[in-house]
C-alpha cells in the first residue's frame, strides 16, 4: 500500500470525522467550510506553524497541494483574521471528542506478547500564560500509545494545582475505556485510585 493511497484513507476518514464539529458561523457566511478549514490547519500545525498567520502562510504556499490533495474547492485563499474568527470559535470538547473517534478507528497493529503500553504525561502549554490577565497557563495531559505512536486522547485544564493532573489522569482512562492497557505514569500518580481505574479496564 503506497503513501498517496494512505493519504488518501486518512483524508477521507479526516474529513468525514472534522465533518461532526458544529460550526457556529451564521450559513450564508461559511466562505470557508469548516472540515477543510480544520484540515488545514492540523496539517499546517504538524509542519510547524504555532500561529494564525503561519497557518495562513502555509496554505498560501501549499494552496495548489492542497486543492489536489484535499479536494479543496475554496475560489480564494482565507486571510489569517478569517482563520482568527473562524478557529477561535470551535467548541473544543467536540474537537477533542472528533479526534478521539478517529484514533478509536486506527487499529493498533497487532503485539507479539504482553499488555500494549500507553503513556500519561503531563505538560505546560508553552505560550499560554497570561500575566497581564492574571490567566493560569493551560496544562496538557496526553494519552500516547506506544505501539503505534498514536495520541489517544487529551484533557487540559488551567490550574497549575498537580493534584489536577492526578484527577486529569484518572479521568482519561476512564473516559478511554480501553481494556488490556498497561499505563504508565509519573511518580505523582502513585494513587489508590488511579490504579483502580486501570484495572477496571483489564
Amino acid at each position: 500500500m503506497n503513501g498517496q493511497y494512505l493519504f488518501a484513507i486518512c483524508h477521507m476518514l479526516t474529513l468525514a470525522i472534522l465533518s461532526s464539529i458544529p460550526d457556529h458561523r451564521r450559513g450564508q457566511g461559511r466562505l470557508f467550510d469548516l472540515p477543510h478549514v480544520l484540515l488545514c490547519s492540523i496539517l499546517a500545525v504538524l509542519a510547524g506553524a504555532d500561529s494564525y498567520r503561519s497557518v495562513y502562510r502555509f496554505i498560501d504556499v501549499r494552496w495548489d497541494w492542497l486543492r489536489q490533495h484535499t479536494g479543496l474547492n475554496w475560489r480564494r485563499k482565507p486571510c489569517y483574521t478569517a482563520l482568527y474568527t473562524i478557529l477561535r470559535g470551535i467548541d473544543a470538547s467536540a474537537l477533542e471528542q472528533a479526534l478521539r473517534q478517529q484514533a478509536a478507528q486506527l487499529t493498533a497493529p497487532p503485539q507479539d506478547e504482553g499488555l500494549c503500553a500507553v503513556a500519561l504525561d503531563g505538560k505546560t502549554l508553552r505560550g499560554s500564560l497570561d500575566q497581564a490577565a492574571q490567566t493560569p497557563a493551560l496544562q496538557w495531559l496526553s494519552a500516547f500509545r506506544h505501539l503505534d505512536h498514536l495520541v489517544l486522547g487529551q484533557v487540559s485544564w488551567r490550574d497549575g494545582d498537580k493534584n489536577n493532573e492526578i484527577a486529569a489522569a484518572q479521568q482519561l482512562i476512564e473516559e478511554l475505556g480501553l481494556p488490556g492497557q498497561l499505563y504508565t505514569l509519573d511518580a505523582l500518580h502513585c494513587q489508590k485510585n488511579t490504579a483502580d481505574c486501570s484495572k477496571k479496564r483489564q
